[in-house]
């Protein structure tokens, strides 16, 4: 099939934004105005279903088309490893391929940026290139060696109290201006078709808005004094009122205003350039946030909806536009709709389109069980160390039959979803009449509940049945300083 559409791709991922905190999705507060002008040409999707609740595998499955169980990169594995990236593909085809983020998951040291010709990831400490450089190389050697380890953990430890002191003071300005800029610079650049694929990550924790942003939605607010780590919370160690929750979340809201002020920004120079009607835009989350809804904040230990239904709207010619409030979406069928949008054959190794999977085709989801998202959640042994850490602190132990320790998997269709989890009970929710998931159904005579639980024992059984153990230790000592550092920087790791 040849298409006549956009010979452009440029690929946004609001990092950490969950769906009902945009205006565009129905929030009360207006965070998104300029992505709402944006969803008058585009296609807005009410259920769209990231396949794990965090950055690496979700990445990860929209570079391959596959599930985090059949790429592997998960915290098990923090590395995509032999698989054929879109950027790969896509640069093989002539594309001149660029990716900019301020995100510690998306760098050379995790392969997500294989086959992109530049790449960024704004490092809030040392410039990018020199930590994906030969200080990268020197420092995977200390990690790799028995008797260097040791001195390589301290250097770390030392690194990380200095950020956890530099985040709490309110420090690291934003990078998303840059990134924007950078995006620009390169297209600008470009001689052929480019595929731009940015990662915004203001949303993320900590919180520490631009001044002009947190006037508008939180005043008044000392940044430093709201809880900004979410494992003293999720541990017990730190209690937060509805009154800081207020604060938190307005503080939440500025960060996407200020993503959404910087798209519009974006948007318009593309369209003052001529090329935005040759360009398909996408624009999703990778995961969305908790703020205490399940007693839990940020987006570890859990798949509910708030992390896992995402934003997703799409620009293309083919589309009708408007919104969709009855197709299951799933995060990987981006991979398949821009091969599709590019008329791109996959790279050797890499998945070939399947027609079924775009959302270009009146096929789209046409498969047995297209009704439903699949999310995988693997042992999160980063997100571990941390809390374990701030427990121990606190003189709080954790009970190791908890959802902390538990590997998740999950069914969803616009009505009914069902989590099974490996070290707690089993969890299922009827989503069209209790959109909170606030009453588990799981165990009772439920039809879509039970529908859907058969549909996830055939998807557990397709990516290989039950997890297999995992010694946390292993993955740590396995892990690279520079991968360490990064996601100290994000509060990952202790």
């Amino acid at each position: 099939m040849t298409r006549d559409g956009p010979s452009n791709v440029l690929f946004v991922v609001m990092d950490t934004v969950r769906k009902d905190h945009l205006s565009v999705y129905g929030y009360d507060k207006e965070t998104t105005p300029n992505l709402a002008s944006f969803a008058e040409e585009a296609t807005v999707y009410e259920h769209a279903v990231a396949p794990a609740p965090w950055t690496l595998p979700v990445h990860a499955s929209m570079f391959t088309g596959l599930y985090p169980s059949e790429h592997g990169a998960t915290q098990e594995n923090p590395y995509l490893e032999d698989a054929t990236t879109l950027a790969e593909s896509l640069s093989a085809a002539g594309y001149d391929t660029a990716c900019y983020s301020s995100n510690a998951w998306i760098t050379p040291y995790t392969h997500l940026t294989d086959g992109f010709d530049d790449q960024d990831n704004f490092f809030q400490i040392m410039p990018g290139d020199f930590l994906s450089g030969p200080l990268a190389d020197a420092w995977k050697k200390m990690n790799d060696n028995d008797r260097l380890r040791a001195v390589a953990n301290r250097l770390v430890q030392l690194g990380n109290k200095f950020h956890e002191r530099f985040a709490s003071e309110g420090g690291g300005d934003t990078k998303t201006p840059a990134v924007i800029d950078s995006t620009m610079d390169f297209i600008s650049q470009s001689r052929g078709p480019f595929f731009q694929f940015v990662n915004l990550m203001d949303a993320h924790l900590p919180y520490h808005p631009p001044e002009e942003y947190q006037q508008e939605f939180a005043p008044r607010i000392d940044t430093t004094k709201v809880c900004q780590n979410s494992k003293e919370y999720n541990c017990g160690a730190r209690d937060i009122d509805d009154d800081e929750w207020d604060d938190i979340t307005g503080l939440y809201d500025a960060e996407i205003k200020h993503i959404d002020d910087q798209l519009g920004r974006l948007f318009g120079w593309l369209k003052n350039q001529g090329v935005w009607d040759e360009t398909m835009v996408v624009v999703c989350a990778d995961h969305g946030e908790l703020h205490g809804e399940h007693d839990l904040y940020g987006h570890e230990f859990c798949i509910y909806d708030p992390l896992v239904n995402v934003p997703l709207m799409v620009k293309h010619p083919d589309l009708d536009g408007g919104r969709d409030d009855e197709t299951t979406v799933e995060l990987t069928d981006l991979y398949h709709t821009v091969l599709d949008a590019t008329d791109v054959s996959a790279a050797p190794g890499g998945e070939s389109l399947e027609a079924t999977r775009s959302l270009l085709r009146d096929e789209h989801r046409q498969f047995e069980g297209g009704e439903y998202g699949f999310v995988e959640y693997h042992r999160p042994v980063v997100e571990l160390r941390q809390l374990e850490g701030k427990a121990a602190e606190a003189g709080i132990e954790l009970e190791r039959d908890s959802r902390f320790y538990s590997r998740m998997r999950a069914a969803r269709r616009p009505d009914a979803k069902y989590i099974r989890n490996q070290t707690i009970p089993d969890e299922a929710y009827r989503i069209d009449e209790d959109p909170g998931e606030e009453r588990n159904l799981a165990g009772d005579d439920d039809a879509a509940v039970a529908e859907t639980e058969a549909v996830l024992a055939e998807f557990e059984s397709y990516v290989g049945g039950e997890w297999s153990d995992v010694d946390d230790e292993d993955v740590l000592d396995d892990m690279g300083g520079e991968a360490k550092d990064r996601l100290r920087d994000l509060g990952y790791l202790g």
